[in-house]
């Protein structure tokens, strides 16, 4: 064999996985949602798997795999082959919280390539709007006079509402009983059949029934009010200080997806989550566009990670799968 065939058999040994990434994606994508359909994960995932799918010309499939504050759809992700054709839509439970609120988890920070950040929300406390409460204070009293009567749900345990509503328990001195759903969805339609008192929710997830009059929001958790509530109070406003909280929501890939592939994914999330009619959406649902680099999305998640290990080790929270 010649010199001169033995490197184009070389060079295109080289060039075959620039070939085969330059070709992605080959088949179908599939986003998993680790919650329940209706809820602020599962609404994002599914404007961005629109979008993709026109930018890739490949169906993007959303797959809800919800259960066990997350883990159960994250499992799935770090299991599945490292080529891009497998996304998850993490957040600030699975991502963040998690690895503080449990002994042992069946994956690692280590197991996920980040992408992008999708959006970031504040959480909105909300009452049902026949529940006769207007306001925090109104609320902190009832919970006052009726100790240990009553209920507060989420999206499941260890999601931002979880939290958000152990730390506005902690914050007024207050007790209640935790209802853990499996998604936002779930919880929202059981606060609308009054199964609980209240709910510290992703604002995307609970904006619809407050506008509809169906809820009552008491107050947000951003450090400043809401564009989309301007008559509803902060926190520090409501009388309940040190109570900020943004939740957010981000592609990851499994650990060793090529780089080439994560980076083409992150610049197709971009341009689908900045293109105006889309941005106008997510804003009007009360949350804020993303779409940074895969390096700055991982220092944040570090730096996310960091930030509730004290939170959740000061609050003295542990749980078991």
């Amino acid at each position: 064999m010649s010199k001169h065939v033995v490197s184009w058999i070389a060079a295109l040994a080289l060039a075959a996985p620039a070939f085969a990434q330059d070709a992605w994606p080959t088949k179908p994508v599939t986003i998993i949602v680790p919650a329940a359909p209706g809820g602020t994960t599962d609404i994002v995932t599914r404007l961005l798997a629109d979008g993709l799918a026109r930018a890739w010309g490949q169906s993007v499939v959303v797959d809800n795999k919800a259960g066990a504050a997350g883990i159960i759809g994250t499992q799935q992700l770090v299991r599945s082959a490292p080529d891009g054709h497998t996304l998850i839509m993490g957040n600030i439970g699975p991502n963040a919280i998690n690895y503080s609120l449990y002994k042992k988890l069946p994956y690692k920070a280590s197991d996920f390539a980040p992408v992008t950040l999708a959006v970031s929300v504040p959480n909105v406390l909300v009452v049902h709007a026949g529940s006769g409460i207007t306001s925090a204070k109104e609320l902190v009293a009832k919970l006052k006079a009726e100790p240990a009567k009553h209920a507060f749900g989420s999206s499941g345990k260890g999601q931002s509402p979880h939290l958000s509503g152990e730390m506005f328990l902690q914050r007024t001195g207050t007790r209640a009983e935790h209802v853990a759903y499996k998604g936002a969805g779930p919880a929202v339609a059981a606060l609308l059949a009054n199964q609980y008192l209240f709910m510290v929710d992703n604002l995307p997830s609970s904006i619809a029934q407050i506008q509809g009059g169906k809820f009552r929001a008491l107050a947000v958790t951003g450090a400043t009010r809401s564009p989309q509530l301007p008559e509803v109070p902060t926190m520090a406003e409501a009388g309940v200080p040190d109570m900020v909280v943004t939740a957010w929501f981000g592609l990851m890939a499994p650990a060793g997806t090529p780089p080439a592939i994560v980076n083409k994914i992150q610049q197709s999330a971009r341009q689908v989550l900045v293109a105006p009619e889309n941005a106008e959406r997510l804003r009007a649902l009360g949350a804020e566009p993303g779409g940074n680099t895969p390096a700055e999305f991982g220092r944040f998640i570090d730096a996310e990670r960091q930030r509730w290990n004290k939170t959740v080790e000061a609050a003295g929270l542990s749980m078991d799968e």
